[in-house]
């Protein structure tokens, strides 16, 4: 368990944001979006599966588990030090794993670079509000600082079902229930229907994977609550798409009539480095008004861009327009600004 320790305790110092147990090299950790080695010590397969017994040990978890379905994820804390995302799995025939390191304090939302237009959706009191990007782009803390602000200023009921779960809430002027997928409740539909009858306000779901589960959510922020979830899309009208296409043809005219009615916010985010070489967040705000309403329901949500772009007066930005008030703000460079950019030959024109 002592090796286990040092690795856990070195990435936790270094503020690496990730630890990969992979045979054929040594144990590397993810240090401002590069990956450092954290020794000389070449893991054999024999090595990958001791470390990886003593994370499910630590965990108090039985290893049957991975061993018969070949992936794994489940999280676990240490004392004083933080809590860890774990993705257990098997590669050329050996074991692997990937740890997340995650902090137990829930980040200052302005050490996160978030901006204020995303915390005041901490205000909504009921609908759907999406937050999209790919793994690892940062949806899990921009949610967590909006329940925490939520938790400090409402009397409410908040639920969340994550998998696992990575921020621990404690209550404050709400009561929050934080249920893992696997370890509370068997799947995120299962928890999402019966959540429905525990009185909740707000509810974070951690994904919307499957019909059925984005159903229910639609029908949960129908009838008067909160709903945050995420999808793992980038912009919102791939995000809006992504919904309506995971219905029937024969039911996608009703359901974009719905979400048009229930949708709040669309949060786009990915992350960036700056000047110095640390990741920032850089987001997409699109605010459902009366005119992206009719583009869900007329199902011309090619036109979504636009509004967004033009939509500055009511708090919405696009990607590019975000990501150039980045450069020049002087917080990113050019060639980061190119690189990152939706439209790479608009963001030039722009940028000169």
């Amino acid at each position: 368990m002592a090796e286990l320790m040092k690795y856990l305790q070195q990435a936790v110092e270094h503020e690496a944001s990730d630890i990969f147990i992979v045979a054929g090299g040594p144990v590397h950790e993810k240090r401002e979006g590069q990956l450092v080695a954290m020794g000389d010590e070449k893991l054999m397969p024999d090595n990958t599966r001791e470390l990886i017994g003593q994370i499910y040990q630590m965990a108090g978890r039985s290893i049957d588990i991975f061993e018969e379905a070949g992936d794994d994820d489940f999280s676990f804390a240490v004392p004083g030090m933080a809590r860890f995302r774990v993705n257990a799995y098997r590669q050329r025939g050996s074991m692997a794993a990937v740890i997340r390191v995650v902090s137990f304090d829930i980040p200052d939302w302005r050490e996160y670079n978030l901006p204020g237009e995303v915390m005041d959706l901490a205000s909504e009191t009921n609908g759907m509000i999406l937050f999209t990007g790919t793994a690892g782009s940062g949806k899990s803390t921009t949610q967590a600082c909006i329940i925490d602000r939520i938790n400090h200023n409402r009397s409410c009921h908040i639920i969340t079902l994550e998998d696992p779960i990575e921020f621990l809430h404690r209550n404050n002027k709400s009561i929050v229930s934080q249920r893992e997928i696997a370890v509370d409740t068997p799947d995120y539909l299962s928890a999402l229907r019966a959540c429905l009858r525990q009185a909740p306000d707000v509810i974070q779901l951690g994904e919307m994977r499957d019909l059925e589960t984005i159903r229910t959510a639609m029908t949960a922020a129908e009838t008067g609550h909160l709903l945050f979830a995420t999808l793992h899309t980038r912009g919102a009208v791939n995000s809006i798409d992504r919904v309506i296409d995971a219905f029937p043809a024969g039911q996608q005219d009703q359901i974009r009539v719905q979400l048009s009615m229930i949708l709040r916010t669309v949060v786009s985010q990915q992350l960036i480095p700056d000047v110095d070489g640390n990741m920032i967040p850089a987001f997409e705000i699109m605010h459902v008004n009366s005119a992206i309403r009719n583009m869900i329901r007329d199902n011309k949500s090619h036109q979504i861009d636009m509004a967004i772009a033009a939509g500055g007066d009511e708090g919405m930005i696009s990607m590019d327009q975000y990501i150039a008030g980045l450069y020049e703000a002087g917080k990113i460079t050019r060639q980061t600004a190119l690189e990152y950019a939706d439209n790479p030959e608009q963001m030039e024109r722009r940028l000169k």
